[in-house]
């Protein structure tokens, strides 16, 4: 089955979009209990975390090149960019599998709209946004106890980074998801995927040979934190790092894309 194509229209799409965030919120309202326990729990795993370090750091005063508070100022980039991408994608990527199985994509195929689109952001999850600021808290009484004084240049070209790493973290999950399309049920590549996220909470420096190559080019979560991280803590030594980010987004995004095309040329609908 082919995806529908449809002009993109920027103004339709926003519409669309707008419409989808006003039934997540209407859905998120009806489980209030849910929505406010799940911050909690976010919360408090954020801040086991967070002690984790602050036990590391009693036996040592570096990890590679990174300092206590940088890796305290690391794990809230991490958490702040894994918060958006869940905020957005995770919940969408996660569910593509259920569309495939019971049908429902057939529908999303008919609408004059890309499919990729909705399926992309059917769902928001609001909690998601306050365990983000959380990470934001954080990050900024980092740099105040590192003296840091990010530039506005410095805050641009980390939000920019952190929006490379989210493409990548959706671009693979989606291509994991899509795995679907010929298994039916994808849900536990996807989410072994997600649980790789903690890796990127990491200093890259504490790697050597293959795994750190692995988890540059292959699964590239050694970059998606500490490249924007590096940018804030003045810890960049040449524009490569982010070079490298970039490339591997636009890679990760055209493997995703040719990933989704070919899987929905094998699709043959719920019903055939």
């Amino acid at each position: 089955m082919n995806e529908r194509k449809s002009s993109f229209r920027p103004l339709r799409y926003l519409g669309v979009y707008g419409a989808l965030c006003k039934n997540s919120v209407t859905r998120e309202m009806i489980f209030k209990a849910n929505f406010v326990l799940w911050i909690i729990v976010e919360l408090l795993w954020f801040a086991l975390q967070l002690c984790f370090i602050g036990v590391l750091y009693l036996h040592t005063n570096h990890i590679g090149t990174w300092t206590k508070w940088q890796v305290v100022l690391l794990v809230g980039g991490s958490q702040f960019i894994q918060q958006l991408f869940q905020a957005f994608f995770l919940t969408n990527c996660t569910n593509l599998s259920e569309l495939v199985r019971n049908g429902k994509l057939d529908f999303l195929l008919l609408l004059p709209v890309n499919t990729r689109f909705v399926v992309s952001f059917r769902q928001l999850d609001l909690g998601a946004f306050v365990s983000a600021a959380s990470a934001l808290a954080v990050m900024v009484y980092a740099t105040h106890q590192l003296h840091l004084l990010p530039s506005a240049m410095q805050v641009f070209g980390f939000l920019v980074l952190c929006f490379a790493g989210i493409a990548i973290h959706y671009s693979l999950m989606f291509l994991l998801a899509a795995i679907s399309f010929w298994t039916v049920r994808a849900q536990g590549i996807v989410w072994g995927y997600y649980n790789l996220f903690n890796i990127a909470r990491l200093p890259d420096d504490a790697f050597r040979g293959l795994f750190k190559l692995v988890f540059t080019f292959a699964i590239p979560m050694l970059l998606v934190s500490n490249v924007p991280v590096r940018v804030l803590a003045d810890k960049l030594g040449s524009p490569k790092p982010v070079l490298l980010l970039f490339g591997m987004a636009i890679v990760c995004f055209t493997i995703s894309e040719w990933g989704w095309r070919a899987s929905l040329r094998h699709y043959t609908s719920a019903s055939s």
